[in-house]
């Protein structure tokens, strides 16, 4: 069995549990994986299974790409990843995985996606950097001010910086699955995730 699924993320809600409490959750749409490609340990060097979401029309696909789906025989989908399985995974090009058969309610999963991007940010918003003084003559509010040491005449690798911010991957560690909608394929985590509305998931088994 696949150890994941690949999601697009819905937006946050909440919902009530049985004791009444609230509980933010953020909903992620899973439609029917379809697996594209199995990865074998005695050729790849790993078991895995590529899946594969979103249909795409076949007029944009390039050749090469078409030539992978016509393999597989299914159609071409927009989202391609990987997700690990076991050797003895009877999964095989053209299947569909659904949420039901790969999670449960209460089970700890990791999601991954790719976070909002921020464009250039200075020191203060990228970093947490607590400015300068906002009196007394001051004229270094949210700048940086000393970048390194003098002697070398270079700024050192890692310094952090004003920079590009976000649009990086990210992995959340533990996320609990609060509700299963088999119906409408979808899958209620406990808390924010991250990435945008709309944006690619992978989900995998904690």
């Amino acid at each position: 069995m696949a150890k994941g699924m690949l999601g697009k993320k819905l937006g946050m809600t909440r919902i009530f549990s049985d004791e009444g409490y609230v509980v933010p959750v953020t909903v992620i749409v899973t439609e029917p994986n379809v697996v594209v490609q199995r990865k074998t340990a005695e050729k790849d060097g790993y078991d895995a299974l590529q899946l594969g979401i979103e249909k795409r029309k076949r007029h944009r696909v390039n050749s090469p790409m078409t030539g992978h789906f016509g393999a597989a025989g299914v159609d071409p989908v927009r989202w391609l990843r990987e997700v690990r399985c076991e050797a003895d995974d009877p999964a095989k090009p053209g299947d569909e995985i659904r949420v039901e058969s790969v999670f449960k309610e209460g089970q700890t999963v990791k999601i991954t996606g790719t976070t909002k991007g921020k464009g250039f940010a200075g020191g203060i918003k990228r970093h947490g950097f607590h400015g300068g003084k906002a009196t007394h003559g001051s004229k270094v509010h949210r700048a940086p001010q000393s970048t390194g040491a003098t002697d070398p005449a270079r700024v050192f690798a890692g310094v952090r910086k004003p920079g590009h911010m976000g649009a990086g991957r990210f992995t959340l560690g533990s996320a609990k699955v609060v509700k299963i909608d088999v119906d409408r394929n979808l899958l209620l985590v406990k808390g924010p995730v991250p990435g945008a509305n709309g944006g690619l998931l992978i989900i995998t088994a904690s």
